[in-house]
């Protein structure tokens, strides 16, 4: 136990033999006497430890377990292509951020109508993809077994990065081991 904690254990219990005292003396005090209402004052010095009596019997509720972590890629697992599209950058809000795409490897969603897939690709070192041209890249699936039905040659789909769509694209060629 800490300092804090035994010193607020101390407190409560102070105060608690403060309002057990106040409400002996009020109850053989005369009605409508000042020793009454002094009484009825210790007895009211209680109410603000009952707040954190209470937040310390909730503390000792067990509490739920936090929920499951989202799938993500295995950092340690070798890039694996689903699909082959074709992707089209699209320019950026603010004009300061219109810079090419840097060699690295980039985490999405592919949203196709109303759903959306988590996907990643890689942008080789050395290269670089511009703003507004199309750019062939390889695309692979966190749920390919789940994403492939919504992804047939020709699908057109949007890139989420964040809260922001990023890039427009479409299905050029499924890969094998997407089938």
């Amino acid at each position: 136990m800490t300092t804090i904690q035994s010193r607020r254990k101390l407190i409560v219990a102070i105060l608690l033999c403060v309002a057990v005292g106040g409400a002996v003396v009020r109850h053989y005090a005369t009605p409508g006497s000042t020793t009454r209402d002094i009484g009825t004052l210790l007895m009211v010095l209680w109410v603000p430890i009952i707040g954190n009596v209470i937040a310390w019997l909730i503390g000792k509720l067990p509490r739920r377990a936090p929920p499951a972590e989202p799938a993500t890629f295995d950092a340690a697992r070798a890039f694996t292509p689903h699909l082959r599209v074709e992707l089209t950058l699209r320019p950026p809000a603010l004009p300061s951020h219109d810079v090419p795409l840097a060699a690295g490897e980039y985490r999405c969603a592919l949203v196709v109508d109303n759903e959306g897939f988590s996907a990643r690709w890689f942008v080789p070192h050395g290269e670089q993809l511009e703003r507004g041209k199309p750019h062939t890249l390889d695309v692979e699936l966190l749920t390919p077994d789940i994403a492939s039905a919504r992804f047939s040659e020709g699908a057109a789909f949007r890139v989420l990065v964040g809260d922001s769509f990023i890039a427009d694209g479409r299905v050029l060629q499924l890969r094998p081991a997407a089938v």
